[in-house]
């Protein structure tokens, strides 16, 4: 299994300046005192540059927050894979809770952008996730593998190596509730399981899946100790080093 990775989302959250002196200070001080994990930082847009300049050569990586699903043309206001490598990005999060139910992102568009990000060479975090009312009525893994089959029914097989799982139940998404680590290792389970019969043992065994939702310092530790889970997406906690950082090293800890 690869070391696990932790990626934080800054959404839309900073001017170029806030997020160059954020990622300088993460970078610093992983670097500074190493941790057993990969790490990757999602600035909004307009700070991919300074970012990227202020990670320089460290082990952080960059991830944007999305994509089209052409690499150009006239989609005013859009931003496509291609210039998302240019512009010297690792990852691009697709399929995020927030890109599906307020932009009412389908799982076919999702899978579009899905297709066109391993074109270009990105490596994808591909979120996953139910409401309250589909875990009430005990839908969670049906929803789950429908999105999971369909973002991943066009991807080359030997990109599935790429590919990433974030799963976060969207009822635990800035809200303060978190899901059990009973209830999340199950349905991180079952995403193994899928992945498994569809991709096959030595493959499907090896995609890392992450948890998102409400994640922070405090809840940190237990998360990273939870059986199959081998990462984590962090939003609110992640626009402060002094609170990412720990989350960072909740896994080194354990």
């Amino acid at each position: 299994m690869k070391i696990p990775l932790v990626v934080g989302n800054w959404k839309m959250h900073g001017t170029q300046a806030d997020c160059f002196d954020r990622a300088r200070m993460i970078a610093k001080d992983l670097d500074e005192t190493p941790a057993s994990v990969e790490v990757a930082v999602a600035p909004p847009f307009t700070a991919l540059a300074p970012v990227k300049q202020a990670i320089g050569n460290s082990k952080v990586q960059l991830a944007a927050q999305n994509c089209h699903w052409q690499q150009n043309g006239a989609f005013t206001g859009e931003v496509s894979p291609t210039m998302l490598r240019d512009i010297g990005c690792d990852f691009v999060i697709l399929g995020h809770s927030e890109r599906r139910h307020i932009f009412h992102e389908s799982d076919v568009f999702v899978a579009k952008k899905m297709n066109a990000a391993l074109e270009s060479g990105l490596r994808i975090i591909l979120c996953v996730g139910e409401t309250l009312q589909e875990r009430r009525k005990r839908q969670t893994l049906r929803i789950i593998s429908r999105q999971l089959r369909i973002a991943l029914k066009g991807a080359i097989k030997d990109g599935i190596d790429k590919i990433e799982i974030a799963y976060e139940p969207v009822w635990a998404i800035g809200t303060g509730h978190n899901a059990t680590p009973e209830q999340i290792s199950q349905v991180h389970a079952g995403i193994r399981l899928f992945l498994v019969k569809s991709f096959g043992e030595e493959i499907g065994s090896q995609v890392r899946i992450l948890y998102g939702g409400s994640v922070n310092p405090d809840n940190a530790p237990e998360l990273a100790k939870t059986a199959n889970v081998s990462g984590l997406l962090v939003g609110g906690a992640s626009l402060k080093p002094e609170t990412f950082l720990p989350i960072v090293r909740s896994f080194t800890e354990n």
